[in-house]
């Protein structure tokens, strides 16, 4: 697979931080003319879990982009908190939490995701996307009335 990595960026640990990933990603695919969107959410996820999850004082996360024939888009972000290990399987959040929500979106958006253990203590979450053939608008949810009959003598 022809691959070019088309960014690295180190940013901090920081909502701030996370806020610099998303539109990195924005600017580095809407300068190549691909579909941008998507990949911004799962940029945005990915980094909201680092600075959540993965933060330790003084250090930062970092960004990666990869981009392959097809286009696919390989996003890795990885931080040095390997000890909170996303759950590989997302299942229903409870509907009564705040969150909980980020891995579920990123599992719906991306052809595949997973987690890379390096070195102690890196770990790197990844979403890999394909860019040529999007996701339907819709995503699959539907309008609950469409489930209905509409009645002939309306």
């Amino acid at each position: 697979m022809n691959q070019e990595t088309s960014l690295v960026a180190t940013l901090p640990s920081t909502p701030r931080g996370a806020r610099a990933a998303r539109a990195l990603t924005v600017a580095q695919l809407a300068e190549r003319k691909l579909p941008f969107e998507d990949a911004a959410q799962v940029v945005a996820e990915l980094a909201a879990n680092a600075v959540t999850h993965g933060r330790v004082r003084g250090r930062d996360f970092r960004l990666v982009l990869h981009l392959a024939q097809g286009p696919t888009l390989r996003i890795e972000v990885s931080d040095t908190r390997r000890e909170f290990e996303p759950a590989a399987a997302c299942g229903a959040p409870d509907p009564e939490a705040e969150s909980g929500r980020g891995l579920v979106l990123v599992s719906a958006l991306a052809s595949r995701w997973g987690t890379d253990l390096g070195p102690t203590p890196l770990k790197t979450v990844w979403a890999e996307m394909d860019l040529a053939s999007p996701i339907s608008s819709d995503r699959g949810f539907h309008d609950p009335v469409d489930q209905y009959p509409v009645p002939h003598d309306a």
